[in-house]
């Protein structure tokens, strides 16, 4: 079966086509001097995509990825429909629709954090986001989306991952952590799934809203003396949470503080902060980052697997 991808995450579909042993078939993505977007699928992947269910993996960040995503899609449907035709009129075969098996797997999936209307006026973009991704696909695979919940009336079928248990892997196996922190409430079912994994204590930190700029963060029942800590989230933008976190951590008499998340977004020269605060950043590959040790495929394909398993 074929895994496709365009620009934005090429590699990380490599290794998810080899973790199910599928093929993998990059398309044609390239960019107009005007920077608009041009996908075309190559001559030799047509008979593929039409022979049998394809996933499309696609990150929706930055805001370019989600029109890639959007062509992409719109691309393979035409093709497993049998609307080949173009300017040329070289090929004049009428081809059958084919039929369903579009199945969108998404490493990360922007806008996931505006789940909800917090004032009047707003944009719940991750629901908007959804509709447009679905207008094209049989169902869809997220990887460690942050508020799962927002995709509930979503009329396809959703396959939810997490690569908690490949992280919980690599700080067992690189950090060897006594301590597990959750940012967070947010974040506390992940969390509390590597602590459990590893086999270490768990805790939480409670956000307290000082005024409209200050948040102040609160752990509970927090014994991390002599420990080594991990903080667990499922994504790092700016790392002003973890950076305070691991201050605070320090201050209770943690000897090493690590910070591991799914999504390394990294921004704001978050890199250089965090380096002055955490003994080490653990990322995995579900947006391409310099902290990226661990494969995001592993999970995806479970995902893939148990989605076909309900659908096909």
């Amino acid at each position: 079966m074929p895994v496709v991808s365009g620009s934005n995450a090429g590699e990380l579909a490599s290794s998810l086509a080899a973790e199910l042993n599928w093929e993998h078939h990059p398309l044609e993505v390239r960019r107009f001097p005007d920077s608009e977007g041009y996908v075309r699928v190559p001559q030799n992947s047509i008979e593929s995509i039409r022979s049998e269910p394809v996933v499309v993996v696609a990150t929706t960040f930055p805001d370019s990825g989600i029109v890639e995503a959007l062509l992409i899609l719109e691309a393979i449907h035409d093709v497993r429909k049998g609307d080949l035709t173009d300017l040329t009129n070289e090929d004049t075969r009428e081809l059958d629709d084919v039929g369903p098996g579009i199945f969108l797997a998404v490493p990360y999936f922007g806008y996931s954090r505006q789940d909800k209307r917090f004032q009047r006026g707003e944009v719940i973009s991750a629901k908007l986001l959804a509709r447009l991704l679905t207008r094209r696909v049989d169902g869809m695979i997220v990887l460690d989306l942050h508020a799962p919940a927002v995709l509930d009336d979503l009329e396809l079928p959703v396959s939810f991952v997490s690569s908690m248990p490949e992280i919980a892997e690599h700080l067992q196996a690189n950090v060897k952590p006594d301590f597990v922190l959750s940012p967070d409430k947010g974040a506390i079912e992940r969390a509390n799934h590597v602590a459990n994994a590893i086999g270490c204590r768990f805790s939480y930190l409670e956000k307290t809203r000082i005024d409209a700029h200050t948040i102040e963060h609160k752990a509970k029942d927090l014994d991390v003396d002599g420990a080594i800590v991990a903080i667990v989230d499922d994504m790092i933008s700016t790392g002003g949470t973890i950076c305070k976190a691991s201050d605070a951590l320090r201050r209770q008499g943690a000897v090493a503080v690590h910070a591991a998340c799914t999504h390394g977004l990294f921004t704001g020269g978050a890199i250089t902060r965090l380096a002055n605060h955490v003994d080490g950043v653990h990322a995995t590959d579900s947006l391409p980052n310099p902290r990226s040790v661990v494969s995001g495929a592993p999970a995806i394909a479970r995902g893939v697997r148990e989605l076909i398993n309900r659908v096909l």
